[in-house]
């Protein structure tokens, strides 16, 4: 029996556990597995949760109910800004990932960075990846969720860059999203990016975000995926514009007004 006892403490004292035995505490290895184990629980936990909201939210709006909306309304499933969204109203565009045909990477939005944190990451918003040489004093970044609303994009973008497209500082982002798993896969991406459009006009960017996009849906409240989603956004990352669906001639001359706004104010 007291040998049976002898080999048990020293194999507490082996794990680093002896002397909390003694004192009736838990082991610390007993204490890390169950920190652990809670941990994960928890995680887990909410994990679940979210994809349970995310999975009412997602049948609870069928395709048809979308295909419905976008015919009713040819596309617009809200109005278009009349002006530019003031300073103190505008709200941060979320930060979004995206890569291009040529093999280049970005963060959208970019913005300027403050004054003491030249050369670094910008509290609000991403600075230009190295080789950039100027922050766009304007972005019209176009939002595709599906193929069929690149042409409303494009329906934005070519108006937009015919009428500032001798400014440098204006740039164009067509952003398509790919939300199979399969295609986010290194070695499939780097071939669907390899035969995928590219743009000619160093102002305009065709990019594409890979990969799960519903936490960036939720903060822009995007919903209906079969619509084009546009955004003018400022030197700072904020939205000071946005129109859906494919533009109409009234709609291109309030985004065009609303452009000039911020060039003359830059």
């Amino acid at each position: 029996m007291l040998r049976a006892r002898g080999a048990a403490a020293a194999l507490l004292r082996l794990a680093g556990a002896g002397a909390s035995a003694q004192s009736g505490a838990a082991p610390p290895l007993a204490r890390a597995a169950f920190t652990r184990g809670f941990l994960g629980k928890k995680v887990n936990k909410e994990a679940i949760e979210k994809e349970k909201a995310r999975l009412k939210e997602e049948i609870g709006r069928g395709y048809f109910e979308d295909i419905a909306e976008i015919r009713k309304n040819n596309g617009k499933i809200a109005a278009a800004s009349k002006v530019i969204i003031p300073e103190v109203d505008a709200v941060k565009f979320p930060e979004l990932a995206v890569e291009s045909p040529d093999g280049g990477a970005l963060h959208l939005p970019l913005v300027v960075p403050a004054p003491q944190d030249q050369g670094s990451e910008a509290a609000d918003g991403v600075t230009p990846e190295a080789g950039d040489d100027v922050t766009p004093d304007a972005s019209l970044v176009c939002l595709s969720f599906r193929a069929s609303s690149q042409k409303m994009a494009e329906s934005w973008s070519s108006p937009f860059l015919d009428a500032f497209g001798a400014d440098k500082n204006i740039h164009v982002y067509e952003v398509s999203f790919i939300d199979s798993w399969l295609l986010s896969v290194n070695p499939v991406k780097r071939a669907f990016l390899k035969v995928m459009r590219k743009s000619n006009n160093p102002q305009r960017h065709v990019v594409y975000a890979f990969g799960d996009h519903y936490d960036f849906r939720k903060k822009l409240q995007i919903v209906n995926l079969l619509t084009g989603y546009i955004y003018l956004i400022d030197r700072q990352g904020r939205i000071r514009w946005q129109g859906f669906g494919s533009a109409t001639q009234e709609e291109l001359l309030s985004l065009t007004a609303s452009t000039s706004i911020l060039l003359d104010g830059k």
